[in-house]
């Protein structure tokens, strides 16, 4: 039950609110087609945030001239803004692919934010983000944010590479790998789906 002017999709004060990764490569196909079709710095944003696993924050901290000559397979240091430890964004094929796109189509500014605002000219905003990232998936099922993109990377990366919760949990700078569990959001369904292992 909700009081006069609360909205019932915000959650109480002290609470949060659980979103959901991108459970399929079928949905990511489709929402990278749209992507391309609509703009290269989106396209970027997603294909950065899916391939990389970092927070949405530390990504929209970048300058042009931090990536802007990074070949695949190499790594940029980054701070990161929640914790303060050091990280890496590696630059894949896929990534490498977005950003010569996003070059192509912008030429931008060296000291540019590499995530920049049409309006301000600043850089986007973790909460403009979020709503970008909801856009993207409106079409699919579930509660999609800004760390749908993190999730996103985790949960393709142990479900279709086979990557365990140890090594998920060292690049998410999780304490344990029970927290990469819960984070990455195991369903029921998967669990069951253990039973049918005949021993």
């Amino acid at each position: 039950m909700t009081t006069k002017g609360q909205n019932p999709n915000h959650p109480k004060k002290g609470s949060s609110i659980t979103v959901d990764p991108i459970r399929s490569l079928k949905d990511i196909r489709k929402i990278k087609r749209k992507l391309k079709k609509t703009g290269s710095r989106d396209l970027l944003l997603f294909s950065m945030g899916i391939n990389n696993g970092l927070r949405v924050g530390d990504l929209l901290n970048l300058k042009v001239e931090d990536v802007i000559d990074l070949e695949p397979g190499e790594t940029l240091k980054i701070r990161e803004q929640k914790t303060g430890k050091q990280n890496v964004l590696m630059v894949n094929g896929e990534v490498h692919q977005a950003l010569e796109r996003f070059i192509e189509a912008t030429n931008p500014k060296d000291e540019d934010p590499l995530f920049k605002s049409r309006k301000t000219g600043k850089a986007l905003t973790v909460p403009y983000a979020s709503q970008l990232v909801k856009s993207w998936c409106r079409d699919l099922k579930g509660n999609f944010g800004s760390h749908t993109l993190r999730k996103t990377f985790g949960y393709i990366q142990r479900t279709e590479f086979g990557v365990g919760f140890d090594v998920l949990c060292k690049r998410f700078g999780h304490s344990s790998p029970a927290i990469t569990m819960r984070y990455l959001g195991i369903e029921d369904k998967e669990v069951n789906g253990i039973l049918l292992n005949e021993i």
